[in-house]
Formats: structure tokens, sequence, C-alpha cells
């Protein structure tokens, strides 16, 4: 605050932007010519500060890249961050699914307006924008929060569907496919089993001929 006398007159002006409360007995402010309550504080604006001008264009990019962002975080047709909703499918009959709910996370969703010409030269508005930021911030922690709760559910069940698939997929396995040595080595024996009983029953054959040529 600055307090001048100009004219006869008392002008006190608010150096940061913050507003004037009049307070006080009612004689004394009759007689310095006051009367109690609020006036806000009006700013004016003479010189610019360079280094305030440029954090306010700063400030009204990264708006537009938030934007941006949202408006490109989209896959196979669905914006989480744009209010979509997503279902995901965990069996091929649908009957266990989960239903994911988008938000949007725009500057406007997040409650984030840019900032005017001169707005970053007051100390209230740029204490409004810094209260608005507080707010985006814990919207997007919330958003957060409820994202990695619902991944953590979809991991799990991906993880099981895998298990299941490789444990169906190993007992298929043990049902059609052979040991190919093992059964290699069950026809060989076939093989000389059946080549054994042919020379035995030859051998017999020829005993019995030669039984018959001593009655002959």
């Amino acid at each position: 605050w600055s307090a001048a006398v100009t004219g006869g007159k008392l002008t006190i002006t608010s150096t940061s932007g913050a507003d004037l409360t009049v307070a006080g007995s009612s004689g004394v402010l009759t007689a310095f010519g006051l009367t109690a309550g609020t006036q806000s504080a009006t700013a004016t604006v003479n010189t610019a500060n360079a280094t305030r001008t440029s954090l306010e264009s700063d400030f009204n990019n990264i708006l537009t890249q938030i934007d941006q962002l949202a408006k490109d975080s989209s896959y196979n047709g669905v914006n989480l961050l744009n209010g979509d909703t997503l279902k995901v499918m965990f069996n091929e009959s649908g009957t266990s699914s989960l239903t994911i709910a988008g938000a949007t996370l725009d500057s406007a969703g997040l409650g984030l307006t840019a900032a005017s010409t001169n707005d970053f030269q007051v100390n209230t508005k740029v204490d409004a924008q810094i209260a608005r930021l507080n707010t985006a911030l814990n919207t997007l922690r919330t958003q957060g929060a409820t994202y990695g709760s619902t991944l953590t559910v979809i991991q799990t069940r991906q993880d099981f569907t895998k298990n299941l698939i490789n444990t169906l997929q190993t007992g298929s396995d043990q049902l059609v496919l052979a040991d190919t040595n093992e059964e290699g080595a069950n026809m060989l024996a076939l093989q000389t089993r059946q080549q054994l009983s042919t020379t035995a029953l030859s051998l017999a054959n020829q005993a019995n001929q030669a039984v018959l040529k001593l009655f002959g």
C-alpha cells in the first residue's frame, strides 16, 4: 500500500491489487471523511512487467498444449481424456467385463482459463490462476489414481488369461502330440516281433514237411 495527500485529500493506493477494507468507530471515520466498507482495488498498469508478460504468454501456450494433448490421446476411436467410455471384455461370451469411464481433461474440463492481456500484472488475478491450477492438479491426481487402479485390474485379468491359455495349450499338446522317439521304438519292436513270428512259423512248417517225408 502507498498513501499520498493530493489537493488536501488522502489517497491510498493498492500496490498489490488487494482490496482495501475501511473499519473503525463511526466518530473516527466521520472525522476523516471515511465510510466503513470494502473497496475493490482497481489496477492500472502503466508499464507492464516484461517477466510477467512472458509468463502470461507461456501460461496460455501451456493451456493450448493441454487441449491438444487431450485431443490427441485417442486409440482405436476411444479417448478417455475426452469423456469417452471403454468396455473391456474378459471372456469370449462377454459375461465378464469392465467399463472404464473417461473424463474431460482439457483446459476447460480442468477449470483453467486463458489469461487476458496484463492479467499477470495484477497479483490477485495471478493468485486466482494459481488456485485454479491447484484444483486442476487435484483433479488430475484423483483421475490418475482411478486409471491406475483400473489398469491393475486389467493387468491381473490379462495375466490370468495368459496362464489359462498356456495351461490349455499344454494339455492339448499332451493329447495330440506324440513322442516320435518313443513311437519309433514301439514300431521297431512290433516289426521285430512280426519277423520273429514269421521265422518261427516258417521253421515249424519246414520241420513238419521233414517229418512227413520220413513217412513217405
